[in-house]
């Protein structure tokens, strides 16, 4: 089996418009092989849902989520393609639970490319350091970067968080399944938490 590096998860990606963990799974499923990854997501229907990413995303609702005891507040701007699918019982609660993750894991960004290029940098420096101070070989440093940096990428970004309810999968690809379900494009816009006596 081919080993399954970032840059073949990248590759991939650009190829099927999939999303990260999708691709990582797909290639897993294929032994590394892309033209077998990129059918298994074709026959998935991962390839087809990112094709919606084009389509306009302006109704929706804002998921609202208390902490017991009132003490933490968050709401979420959940968007859709419809005021008919916004109105369903499913996609309010898929809002309310997002509103809840963001109250538990604290995120700061929606998606990484919201994270300044400064602050990404720094990380992978931080990082590179942090693994020279350990002795790691140099040629390994650019594969243990990369795998820290999933872990910050998981930590900061919203979608790319083990969602709380099941963390087998991510919040991304709770969304893409929903959008599935739904037949329409679905997208958290914003999101803002408040905690009582927290600085603004």
């Amino acid at each position: 089996m081919a080993e399954i590096t970032a840059e073949c998860v990248r590759d991939l990606r650009e190829k099927t418009g999939a999303g990260m963990m999708d691709c990582k799974r797909a290639l897993e499923q294929a032994g590394g092989d892309i033209e077998k990854a990129t059918t298994i997501l074709r026959e998935k229907g991962a390839a087809v849902l990112a094709k919606r990413e084009a389509r306009s995303a302006s109704e929706g609702t804002i998921g609202c989520y208390i902490h017991t005891g009132g003490k933490i507040g968050v709401m979420v701007e959940l968007n859709c393609e419809t005021d008919f699918v916004a109105k369903t019982d499913e996609f309010m609660e898929l809002a309310r639970d997002i509103a809840m993750q963001v109250a538990w894991s604290q995120p700061e960004y929606v998606t990484r490319e919201d994270i300044p290029e400064n602050r990404v940098e720094k990380e992978r420096e931080i990082n590179r350091q942090w693994a020279l101070n350990e002795g790691k070989p140099e040629a390994a440093l650019p594969k243990i970067v990369d795998g820290r940096m999933e872990k910050f990428f998981s930590t900061v970004v919203l979608l790319d968080q083990p969602y709380i309810k099941n963390d087998e999968t991510t919040i991304g690809e709770i969304l893409r399944e929903k959008a599935g379900k739904l037949g329409e494009k679905l997208a958290v816009r914003r999101f803002v938490r408040y905690r009582v006596g927290e600085e603004g």
